[in-house]
């Protein structure tokens, strides 16, 4: 009867089964991480590679859309659940493969679907470990964290400066339910996501572009592709005045929990 009332306030002791089970989710997804690291085949997902393959890619998706729709679909759940580097050329890719219309609402449903993996994993296992071993402060943080956890997290959603796997484990951590971490996920990654879509979909003719530059100089060094550089850089996509509108879209979205806050005080 003790264990169970300390698991409904969050901070119970699970017995040794039920915490190896809840582990299994996370160690899983650490495991996989590993592999495709080790392996290196994170490193084919880069402008280079789709910049090279883009006129093939391009005849693949027109004969093949809702196939190549789903692929799409499909990795960019597997990039974001793995926590693997890659959802902004995933991004980028989709804006320009499909068009910003189509790839930046399948993007933010998949990197939605992504995180929420990782996020249940980590509350079933880095949860329930930090529950049972939680000083009085930090129950206490859970709680406060808790009360405004829709605003905090469309705040760490909308400001580019944190990173987004990071975001996906705190609030596990804070036992924020899953209907607020999944709402505010994906209201929060929407202006992001939409605007790196919108970015993809005009690197078609720079693409073409560097294609041509890099054919004639793989011909002029018989065909040694090393000697080529291939660069399309994507710093300048980001530019002072998106990272400040994205600041300002974070700030406002703090505004109820300074309201919350103000009558608080007033009333005391």
């Amino acid at each position: 009867m003790q264990a169970s009332e300390g698991k409904g306030h969050g901070c119970g002791k699970p017995s040794a089964f039920a915490r190896l089970r809840a582990w299994a989710p996370l160690l899983t997804i650490v495991a996989l991480s590993l592999i495709v690291l080790g392996m290196g085949w994170h490193q084919h997902l880069s402008l280079r590679t789709i910049g090279l393959n883009y006129e093939a890619l391009h005849r693949f998706i027109g004969s093949h859309f809702l196939a190549a729709l789903s692929i799409y679909a499909l990795a960019y759940i597997a990039i974001v659940g793995l926590s693997l580097p890659g959802g902004l050329i995933m991004t980028l890719a989709g804006g320009l493969l499909f068009g910003w219309v189509i790839a930046a609402p399948v993007s933010v449903v998949g990197a939605t679907i992504g995180a929420t993996i990782v996020f249940l994993a980590a509350k079933t296992s880095l949860g329930e470990t930090l529950a049972e071993k939680a000083a009085p402060w930090l129950c206490k943080l859970r709680e406060g964290f808790k009360a405004n956890a829709f605003s905090y997290l469309l705040f760490l959603r909308l400001v580019p400066a944190f990173p987004f796997c990071a975001v996906n484990l705190v609030p596990a951590l804070l036992n924020v339910p899953l209907h607020t971490f999944v709402l505010a996920t994906f209201f929060g990654i929407i202006p992001g996501t939409y605007a790196i879509a919108f970015a993809g979909s005009g690197l078609a003719s720079v693409i073409e572009a560097q294609n041509a530059m890099f054919r004639e100089c793989v011909a002029q060094n018989q065909g040694n592709e090393a000697a080529c550089p291939y660069h399309l850089e994507t710093g300048a996509l980001f530019t002072k005045e998106i990272l400040i509108a994205f600041v300002l879209l974070g700030i406002v979205a703090l505004i109820p929990v300074v309201i919350k806050w103000s009558k608080r005080n007033a009333s005391a």
